[in-house]
């Protein structure tokens, strides 16, 4: 199941039921789980771990240096989790730093041309679609969506469950459950509806998120007065992952559009 012209260093471990199309390169230090299916071109460089199961289509590029001006040789690590689908000229870069990683949770879906640069830390059921860019240090937290040809800014995070409407794109961090409109920098239109409904959260859950989501934007309170209100509010609720969310962020939330 391996092709005759793909090139394995040695010191690279394989998985048993690889597979690995023409012209793939394996370096050494590559890491491939049981049943990784690599497509024909795959690149896998450096210290990278791919999960068991997942799948690398054509052209990818898996662990290659990160594209940071600070960046000197330093042994770093990408590390991808199973059953994730990685379609075609997908980028991961490496850490920047000795001894980080850039991270992929399970289930999660690279759709082509999607770029996660250095230290990036992607969650479980990410879905990046086509020609998404994350710049370096950027989190996603679990089941967020983000469209097509979307840009996040470096150091950034986007909350989960979160959704990035095509051609968005965002310098302040995306609160969870919410969706951020396309074509306007750091604006959101609102709450991921149906995203929130697809994860199973229960009615009372979902009027609990849009009674936090008023407290945070729709009221005339500071946005510390709002987390303190919500977490008052709302004993037990993922409600109270829009203040923590709140309370955490450096770079500020975005904010609603009008």
């Amino acid at each position: 199941m391996i092709h005759k012209t793909a090139v394995i260093e040695d010191g690279a471990t394989i998985g048993a039921g690889v597979e690995m199309g023409p012209y793939c390169v394996i370096e050494a230090g590559v890491t491939l789980g049981d049943g990784v299916v690599l497509g024909p071109h795959v690149t896998v460089l450096g210290t990278t771990t791919i999960g068991a199961r997942t799948r690398v289509h054509a052209g990818a590029v898996i662990g290659d240096w990160p594209q940071d001006l600070a960046y000197e040789g330093a042994a770093s690590a990408v590390i991808i989790g199973e059953n994730c689908v990685l379609r075609e000229g997908v980028t991961i870069h490496r850490g920047t730093k000795e001894g980080t990683e850039t991270v992929l949770g399970d289930r999660c879906m690279l759709m082509a041309n999607a770029h996660v640069a250095h230290n990036c830390t992607l969650g479980n059921d990410v879905i990046l679609a086509n020609g998404t860019l994350l710049g370096g240090y950027v989190s996603i937290d679990d089941g967020a969506f983000i469209s097509g040809n979307c840009t996040v800014h470096q150091f950034c995070r986007v909350g989960r469950l979160a959704m990035m409407g095509g051609m968005s794109g965002v310098s302040k961090d995306v609160p969870p459950f919410c969706m951020a409109k396309s074509h306007v920098a750091n604006r959101l239109v609102g709450l991921n509806v149906i995203g929130l409904r697809r994860a199973g959260l229960s009615p009372a859950q979902r009027k609990e998120v849009k009674e936090a989501f008023a407290l945070l934007y729709k009221s005339d309170l500071t946005t510390a007065e709002a987390c303190r209100k919500i977490d008052e509010t709302f004993a037990d609720s993922p409600a109270r992952e829009l203040s923590a969310f709140a309370a955490a962020s450096e770079r500020g939330i975005c904010g609603l559009s009008a």
